[in-house]
């Protein structure tokens, strides 16, 4: 059986999916690494000895779950949007890999919007790398080369300077009639000085392109035994949110997505052009290089699994250890006994700055006053309404538009106990959530959807998601309750004024 290899380097997981390559909705193995960033000098970063260490385990791990070599016919590679990986002339690294998650570059996200005209948000590659030069960063002369997590792993795979449209779109504006980068937007940017940008950049490539092939030095890289040939075509390295879009059969007009992980972010599929600007938006493609509105926020469930680890401590604690999985169970089905508003209590999730919210530095809190019912249900539920608080508060903003939308699909592990995040997002979101068996899955899966495409005679992303990978699928939808929309909004409110608090405990602590 010929198969397509899936690579997804998210934040707290480096995974491996193959699926076959004529049907990709079957998964034939999996495997999956662990790693975690780091806050070095102030700033979220990852070691990239690290990323192929765990590369490497990923997919020595689906090896192993297959048990035996596989026939690969096509990879992808998917990593975490956005951020600044700098490299010189001899492709050597000038600066640590600066994330998404960094929230230093609000002078260049600033400057750049007035500039082009649209939101240029912080995590975006073209206010790190403005921010490095407003900052006189000594190592900005001798940056050769700009690009992204997939498309560095990509390239060092592959030899080629590539990236797929939907990554790229995180990196610097698109045009949606060429499908890559905005020449006018770019022509404004080198006026700033500093040669020119579009030489930096890798080149854009839409799904499907011929995007090179696995070396005999990538293919070592990865699996060090010599069962992984070369010769492998690759497909364009694409972002989390392309794969997420891909592995939710989220890729055609008024179709959208919610995905969960150490951020969490909603893409709607554009009808039409956005009518302004929004601080709360931004806009990015699809891997076909189709308009995307995008509400990112930094902060998604992390929070919310340091307070799943501390109930499963006590559970040990109490001589009753339980896997994660249960607790989470648990928990999540108690918060449906919870009151709708959450009883009146609070709960911020945000351990790094949430642009949105107006943060530049992260501080958890849970708040509540005298009069709140402070119960274990409600203590979750507002965990629970914490993940998607300020998602919805972007939200509102797209609403405001008239953006339509036909069906949300939302995927994560958080969606793994069936029914409870999936009821409160439809609560939040006051629409239709679908959660599809593969929900979990997640990027990793995308990306060997994207390969899977990449080497069948479909034409087109739309038609082939349709017709060959979920029309034979299953998604539970649920339908948002009233009561839960009213109480998400009457918490919401609360939520938005005591915003007022973080940011005073940014200042004072």
């Amino acid at each position: 059986m010929s198969a397509v290899l899936g690579l997804e380097l998210g934040s707290t997981r480096i995974k491996a999916c193959l699926v076959d390559a004529d049907s990709p909705a079957t998964v034939l193995a999996t495997g999956a690494s662990e790693w975690e960033n780091s806050l070095v000098d102030g700033r979220w970063t990852y070691g990239l000895d690290e990323v192929w260490t765990g590369l490497r385990a990923a997919y020595a791990a689906l090896v192993a779950d297959l048990g035996a070599t596989p026939d690969i016919a096509g990879i992808g590679v998917s990593a975490m949007m956005h951020g600044y990986l700098a490299f010189d002339a001899d492709d050597e690294l000038l600066v640590p890999f600066r994330t998404w998650r960094n929230t230093s570059t609000g002078a260049a996200a600033a400057e750049l919007s007035a500039l082009l005209g649209m939101n240029i948000p912080q995590r975006w590659s073209v206010a790190h790398a403005r921010q490095a030069a407003l900052d006189g960063e000594s190592h900005v002369p001798r940056v050769a080369s700009l690009t992204t997590l997939a498309g560095y792993v990509h390239r060092t795979l592959t030899g080629r300077r590539v990236l797929g449209v939907g990554d790229a779109s995180g990196m610097f504006p698109i045009d949606p009639e060429t499908r890559d980068y905005d020449d006018g937007l770019l022509t404004r940017y080198d006026s700033l000085g500093g040669g020119s940008l579009r030489a930096l950049l890798p080149e854009v490539l839409v799904a499907g392109a011929d995007a090179g092939t696995l070396t005999a030095e990538g293919a070592a890289l990865l699996d060090p035994t010599g069962g992984l040939r070369p010769g492998i075509p690759l497909c364009p390295p694409e972002g989390d949110a392309g794969t997420g879009m891909v592995a939710t059969n989220a890729v055609v007009a008024r179709t959208g997505n919610v995905s969960v992980g150490t951020s969490i972010f909603a893409m709607i599929v554009l009808e039409r052009p956005l009518e302004r600007a929004h601080d709360a938006l931004d806009v990015v493609t699809t891997p076909s290089g189709d308009p995307v509105a995008m509400v990112h926020c930094n902060n998604g469930a992390s929070e919310l699994a340091a307070w799943v680890g501390m109930f499963a401590r006590f559970a040990e604690a109490a001589g009753l250890p339980l896997h994660a999985d249960t607790v989470y169970d648990v928990l999540f089905r108690e918060a449906l006994a919870g009151e709708a508003d959450a009883g009146g209590l609070l709960a911020y999730n945000h351990l790094a700055g949430e642009p949105i919210a107006g943060t530049s530095e992260g501080r958890p809190l849970v708040v509540r006053t005298p009069g709140s019912r402070l119960t274990l249900a409600n203590a979750v539920r507002a965990q629970l309404y914490g993940v998607f608080g300020t998602l919805a508060l972007g939200m509102r903003v797209l609403a405001h538009e008239g953006v339509g939308i036909d069906r949300m699909s939302a995927h994560g592990g958080m969606f793994r106990t069936a029914g409870v995040a999936q009821r409160i997002l439809a609560g939040a979101l006051d629409a239709p959530v679908d959660v599809a068996e593969s929900a979990s899955e997640g990027g990793a899966w995308g990306a060997a959807v994207l390969a899977a495409f990449a080497v069948s005679d479909a034409a087109d992303l739309g038609d082939y998601l349709r017709d060959r990978v979920f029309a034979d699928s299953s998604a539970s939808s649920v339908d948002p309750d009233p009561a839960d929309v009213a109480g998400f909004a009457a918490h919401l409110d609360r939520y938005e004024a005591g915003l007022a608090i973080e940011r005073a405990a940014v200042a004072a602590l």
